[in-house]
């Protein structure tokens, strides 16, 4: 089995940042299947385009824009990618960078569905492409505050992610019945595990959904708006504005990097 060193991927990379014991890749698929391999360091697989179906030896994770996956270093796994072009990010943690910050890499592969990291996954991706003197310290940052998203929270959280990310149309009452919980209790807690309000953790959701349609070119904004449940495409400004710092337009220019 094929056992892959720092920076290489199944592809063609576009870029490559390596910083203090971390290494950042930017890479466009090209293999229609990749037989079982490793990786030399643990690592976040983002993709940013298209979709890859990845295996191990306990599951299948069916991947589309949006999906992060964390494989443990020497995870083995596999690659089948349909004829569609597909891009994604990565970034590879070496052992002494865990050790550094007295960090765990957790075992195995993950399929990370918490909206919090997700939205780090997109800063980390624009700091690469920025890459200025201030990016290798923000991408630290950004990275140790991904490894402290999911600690001590009670059982109901994840299942009420769960909801959030798979429901229309929500509501207090709706959630009170789904979580046995009063609908008090929800809106006063709320803040404490995902940092941010109900409505505000909707609207980030809203916005992580555009993240996936903005590389596409043919769509307007007015469109992505639309699709993703804007009022109109100010609103939608306006709430990526608050999740990003920066408009969409001035993003979706970092995906023709």
């Amino acid at each position: 089995m094929r056992q892959l060193k720092t920076g290489e991927f199944f592809g063609e990379t576009d870029q490559t940042l390596r910083l203090d014991g971390l290494t950042l890749t930017d890479t466009v698929y090209t293999h229609s299947y990749v037989d079982w391999h490793y990786h030399e360091h643990a690592y976040f697989t983002f993709i940013l385009q298209g979709a890859v179906l990845e295996g191990n030896r306990q599951e299948e994770f069916h991947c589309s824009p949006g999906t992060l996956l964390y494989h443990h270093h020497q995870e083995p796994h596999y690659n089948i990618k349909p004829d569609v072009f597909t891009r994604g990010f990565h970034i590879e943690l070496e052992s002494t960078w865990f050790s550094r910050f007295d960090l765990h890499s957790p075992e195995g592969s993950l399929n990370i569905k918490n909206l919090a990291v997700k939205v780090i996954l997109y800063k980390l991706f624009r700091e690469m492409k920025l890459n200025d003197n201030f990016s290798s310290l923000s991408i630290e940052g950004l990275l140790l505050q991904s490894f402290d998203k999911d600690k001590y929270k009670p059982e109901w959280v994840p299942r009420l992610k769960e909801i959030l990310y798979e429901e229309a149309t929500i509501s207090l009452d709706y959630l009170s019945k789904e979580l046995g919980l009063h609908p008090v209790h929800i809106s006063r807690v709320f803040a404490k595990y995902f940092d941010c309000t109900l409505g505000e953790y909707l609207r980030k959701l809203k916005v992580e959904r555009s993240m996936a349609l903005l590389p596409k070119a043919e769509l307007s904004l007015s469109e992505i708006a639309f699709s993703c449940g804007f009022a109109d495409q100010s609103h939608f400004i306006r709430c990526f504005r608050s999740v990003f710092g920066t408009t969409p337009s001035v993003y979706r220019k970092l995906f023709a990097c």
